[in-house]
C-alpha cells in the first residue's frame, strides 16, 4: 500500500458482532466501504451524485480481508486507506484496520472498475489523477 492518504474513524457497534462479541467477518468490509465513500467524496466523485447522474459507476470487482485480532463491540477503529495501484480502468484500494492502541487489526483490500453510461471499462482522466498514489503523480 502507498502511504495512507485518508484517515476514516469508527466504533464497533453491537449490531456489528456476531455470537462471539467479535466483528462479524463481513462487516469488516462494509466498514472499509463507508471508508472508500468518504474518501471519494473527499476527492470530489461522490458517490451518490455519480449514481444519480448516471455517467460513470465504479462497481467493486474484487474483496479480500485478513484479519489479525479481534475487534469488540465498542472499540474505537481507525482505517487507513490507501491507493495500491491504478490502472487503465481500474484502481485497487487497500485499508489498514487499527485498533485504539494503532496495533493492527485487519486489512482489506478492494477493486473498483469504472464502467460508462455505455457499459465501456474506462477511468476518465480527472479521476484517475484523484486516485493515483501522491508520490507517483504527475505535477
Amino acid at each position: 500500500m502507498s502511504d495512507p492518504i485518508f484517515e476514516h474513524r469508527f466504533r464497533v457497534a453491537l449490531h456489528d458482532t456476531d455470537a462471539a462479541g467479535v466483528l462479524f467477518f463481513a462487516h469488516l468490509l462494509r466498514h472499509a466501504h463507508d471508508a472508500y465513500e468518504a474518501w471519494m467524496a473527499q476527492l470530489g466523485f461522490p458517490l451518490d451524485a455519480m449514481l444519480r447522474d448516471g455517467g460513470l459507476r465504479l462497481p467493486l470487482v474484487h474483496a479480500e480481508a485478513d484479519y489479525r485480532r479481534p475487534l469488540r463491540h465498542g472499540d474505537a477503529v481507525t482505517v487507513r486507506l490507501g491507493v495500491a495501484g491504478v490502472g487503465g480502468s481500474a484502481f485497487t484500494v487497500a485499508y489498514r484496520f487499527l485498533d485504539a492502541q494503532g496495533e493492527l487489526a485487519a486489512s482489506a483490500r478492494t477493486v473498483h472498475v469504472g464502467v460508462d453510461a455505455n457499459g465501456h471499462r474506462t477511468l476518465p482522466d480527472a479521476l484517475r489523477r484523484a486516485v493515483q498514489p501522491p508520490q507517483t503523480r504527475l505535477a
